[in-house]
This record gives structure tokens, sequence and C-alpha cells, in this order.
């Protein structure tokens, strides 16, 4: 299994602290998860239930920073 396919087995901060780049779509989504004492213990989906955010959405735009940030390393 690829470490992108366990997206909703991580905190958040193992999904910014991994993909670096993903830190702009939380910021851009109004998940301030950057410094966060709950990061660690946050999924994706506990993030977009509590600042109500689509968690499909969320997933996609995460997914799809992963996959870009790995197309230009």
């Amino acid at each position: 299994m690829r470490e992108i396919d366990k997206l909703e087995d991580m905190s958040v901060l193992a999904i910014m602290q991994t993909w670096p780049l993903t830190v702009g779509v939380f910021l851009d989504f109004g998940l301030h998860c950057v410094g966060c004492p709950i990061g660690p213990f946050h999924s994706l989906s506990d993030a977009s239930l509590e600042h109500g955010v689509d968690e499909q959405q969320l997933v996609d735009a995460i997914t799809a920073s992963i996959r870009d940030s790995k197309q230009a390393g």
C-alpha cells in the first residue's frame, strides 16, 4: 500500500510533515492546522468536521497536492 493511500489513518500533522506542500491546502481551506496542538490527533475527517469543510473536497485537494509535489520532485 502506498503512503498516499493511508491518508485517512494519518493525522493532519503527519500529513503536513510528510508532504510539506500540503500546508498551503490546509490554509486555502481556512484550516489553521499548522502549529495547532490538536494537529497530532486530528484526522482529515476530524478537521473537516471541526471546521465545516467538505471532507471529500479536502481529501481531493490534499491528494492533488501530494501528486503535484511528487511530479515536481
